[in-house]
Order: structure tokens, then sequence, then C-alpha cells
């Protein structure tokens, strides 16, 4: 059980990539075997997965229809396209799983998780909304109950996890007087910055180079040092670990883009120095690009 939050994170990303290429449910089953290999290699929950994205697909006419009646004021095409997801995984989970493996509580909580991390701003508040009205309406199945007492894995110092390095790149180019950045999109809607894991005894900076090349097609040249951002996450086979990924300020020739195929990019483009300000960017992208824009402004 340990391993279902991730495995749901797979399905969302599943079922948003399989909306956004028009809901072609003969491709939903190789959709869900790449994402879980590239984002969930070595889980054995991969039959979890499978099904869960199979009942969402076969109930989706009836869990359209639930979120159309219990958000009135939201046509299901005018939902976002994440969550509209997260909303049909959570429904499903909350009408139609087992109780005894997926609680009604549950089943909401992941979903809300879900949108929080991977929607908007007000996501986490409109999923539990909906979920929450329509709990209400089946009578809120287990509100009494006593929460299963759960054995907590033993925690790892922050000073013992596995540390995995990563480099990445604020690329940008010139044409006349105009600068121009590169940015990848992924298919949470999100623009970011172009990256990937370093090889262990491979310099960031080298690796970095490498890197761009193979997701972007560019030849790059690191011009300056934009610091390191960590986090932690949670790998399936190991555990929690500690991502560092190292950003550079990285000048290339403008040229075309060539975004290479890997799951979860869906698009790369140039934009304008002064275009950027109305892109969707991660909150801790935000900080590396504007280092990045400063340096360049003062370099004019």
């Amino acid at each position: 059980m340990a391993n279902r939050h991730l495995s749901r994170s797979v399905v969302l990303q599943s079922l948003f990539e399989w909306d956004s290429r028009g809901g072609n449910d003969l491709e939903a089953a190789a959709i869900i075997r790449r994402n879980a290999k590239e984002f969930a290699p070595g889980m054995a929950d991969i039959s979890f997965m499978e099904e869960l994205t199979k009942g969402i697909l076969a109930k989706k006419e009836d869990l359209n229809q639930i979120i159309e009646k219990a958000a009135p004021d939201w046509p299901i095409d005018k939902i976002s396209p994440v969550d509209r997801n997260v909303l049909r995984l959570g429904l499903y989970e909350l009408l139609f799983a087992d109780r005894q493996e997926v609680p009604a509580k549950v089943a909401i909580n992941e979903a809300i998780e879900l949108a929080k991390t991977f929607g908007g701003e007000t996501s986490g508040r409109f999923v539990n909304g909906v979920l929450g009205a329509v709990y209400k309406e089946l009578g809120e199945p287990g509100k009494d109950a006593a929460p299963a007492k759960k054995k907590k894995p033993a925690e790892v110092p922050y000073d013992q996890m596995p540390i995995q390095h990563l480099g990445g790149a604020v690329v940008y180019g010139k044409e006349g007087a105009n600068i121009y950045l590169a940015f990848v999109h992924d298919i949470f809607g999100h623009w970011t910055l172009s990256k990937g894991k370093i090889p262990d005894g491979v310099e960031p900076a080298v690796g970095t180079v490498n890197k761009v090349k193979e997701e972007i097609g560019l030849d790059v040249a690191i011009k300056a040092d934009l610091g390191t951002n960590e986090y932690i996450a949670n790998d399936p086979e190991i555990g929690k670990i500690r991502k560092q990924v190292h950003y550079y300020l990285a000048e290339s020739d403008f040229i075309d883009l060539k975004l290479a195929k890997k799951p979860g990019l869906d698009d790369a483009k140039w934009f304008r120095l002064a275009d950027i300000l109305e892109l969707n960017f991660y909150n801790d992208i935000l900080p590396i690009v504007t280092k990045a824009v400063t340096i360049l402004s003062e370099g004019k």
C-alpha cells in the first residue's frame, strides 16, 4: 500500500495524456504501461494502475454525469483537464472501489492531494467540494469509523537519504537585438526548464550540457551558475531520496528546437524575454528563471 499514492499519480498523468489525445481508449493501456515504466520503475503495483485506469474508462460516462450534477456551474469540457481527471479518479474510487481496500475518506483525501500537486491554486478546494457533495449524498460512509492504526515506516534522517544529482539550464539565444529563452512544456500545463539526471562521476556542468542536447537538440555553452534546488522524493525501490538540481544559464544559437520523445513532455518553444511573464511556471522554477533574466538584462 505504501506506493499507492505514486501509483495514483501515474494513473492521473496517463488519464491526462489520454484525455489530451482525444480520449482514445485503445491507447490507454499503452500509455499507462509507458508511464509506469518511466515514473515508477520496478513497482509491483502495475496491476493496480492498469485496473484503476481500465475501471475509470469503463465508467467514464457515468463519472462525467456525476461530476456535472455535483458541479452544475461547470460543464465537463469547461473543467481544467487536470481537475477533470482527478475527479474521475477520485469518484471512481469513492463509488466503485472496494471500501475495505479504499475507504471513502482515503479516496477523497488522495484526490485532493493529487489536485494540490498537479492542479492550480484552487484545484484542491474544487475537488474537495465536488467529492464532498457526492460523499454527503452517499450518506457519509465510514464517517464514524475509527482510523486503522498504521505502522509508521522508520524515518530516514535527512542527512542519510541518498542524493540524486540532476542538471538543468535556462537556455537563451539571440536574434538581432532580441533575446529568447527556450522552455519545455509538460503534460500538466507548465513551462519548465530542460533538465536530466547526471551520471555518477560526471561534472554537473558537463552533464547539463549533455542533457540539454539530448532533450531539446541544442548545443549550449554554460555562461553562469544559477544555484541548486533540492527536494525530497519517494523512490519506489529505495524510499525517500534527496534530489538536487544544479541550474545554469546557457547560451545557444537561435535555431529550431527538437524535443525528444520523452514521457511527461509535449512541447518545446522559444519565447522572447518580454513575453515570459505570461507563462505558467512551477513555483520552484520562478526564482531560477528570474535570476537568469536579471543576469541577461544587466548584460544588455
